[in-house]
């Protein structure tokens, strides 16, 4: 096992599945690893049931507050199991394959982009095809510089499946899209990091050490808050200025109504009263 892969001291497993392990550290850090090495990771149907049954469970543990995805071994993930999706599925049959599809769908973005708690990809190696889509449904991604990223499907005959392509679209200017859609070459962490496709790209030896950095910090945010500003941003993006308008001034209320630690009144009492708080360089005081 390489160090960047080495299990948190103290995590605690969150459950048993077959093709996905959970765990959770004393950091708060909930880590959900993709776990068919042999197979570079590729989501098969049971892979993607297990999946919904593990966001079900680092949602309502309260021990979680940030959760990172990534992949065992050398690989985040090589996409849909082809053998599976593309031979066993589409043999049995129309409705086993719509099921299959709503239940990759389900994991991989319904649940994964609108999660509660902040989300973060760790890719650590391999990311193809399909792995884009649940790539991008989490808020941010941090990739090793030693990652392959490859939209391959042109090669053999088939156009980007699921909803890759809405995905890629998300965060990825049209010209980088088009150019890796359509040639089917593969691009590397860095390259992935500047067309922002991911948030930075980092020498695969202090990966898992930049992305528990970064997960740390989040874990200390006011839980209430940090859904409200993800969540409002997700999905005022796509409407507009008027209903963005109504909508973020519900989610400002709804935050303000539901944060337990009442961040609001400490924030400004800090700022405004106590003068010990300066917004930009630093957090407000807790209690």
């Amino acid at each position: 096992m390489s160090p960047e892969e080495t299990e948190p001291a103290g995590a605690i497993p969150l459950g048993k599945w077959e093709t996905v392990a959970a765990e959770v550290d004393p950091d708060g850090i909930a880590w959900v690893t993709l776990d068919r090495p042999e197979k570079r990771n590729a989501m098969s149907p049971m892979l993607n049931k297990e999946m919904l049954q593990v966001l079900d469970v680092v949602e309502a543990d309260e021990r979680a507050r940030v959760l990172v995805l990534t992949g065992a071994g050398e690989s985040f993930s090589a996409g849909m199991d082809l053998k599976e999706y593309f031979r066993e599925v589409d043999a049995a049959g129309p409705v086993a394959r719509a099921r299959s599809r709503r239940e990759a769908n389900e994991w991989q973005y319904r649940r994964l982009r609108y999660f509660p708690k902040p989300t973060i990809a760790m890719v650590n190696g391999w990311c193809f095809g399909g792995a884009f889509t649940p790539l991008v449904a989490c808020d941010l991604a941090i990739a090793a510089d030693e990652a392959t990223f490859g939209l391959s499907e042109v090669n053999w005959g088939i156009p980007p499946g699921s909803v890759v392509s809405r995905a890629l679209a998300e965060v990825v200017p049209a010209r980088d899209a088009l150019y890796y859609i359509m040639t089917g070459r593969t691009f590397s962490g860095p390259q992935a990091a500047a067309m922002r496709l991911v948030n930075e790209s980092v020498p695969r030896e202090v990966l898992r050490d930049r992305t528990a950095d970064l997960a740390r910090q989040l874990a200390g945010v006011n839980r209430a808050v940090l859904e409200a500003a993800k969540v409002g941003f997700k999905r005022a993006r796509n409407m507009d200025w008027e209903a963005s308008e109504e909508y973020l001034y519900a989610k400002l209320d709804q935050s303000t109504a539901a944060d337990p630690e009442h961040g609001r009144e400490h924030g400004l009492s800090q700022f405004l009263d106590e003068k010990s708080f300066r917004p930009g360089l630093g957090a407000y005081r807790r209690g």
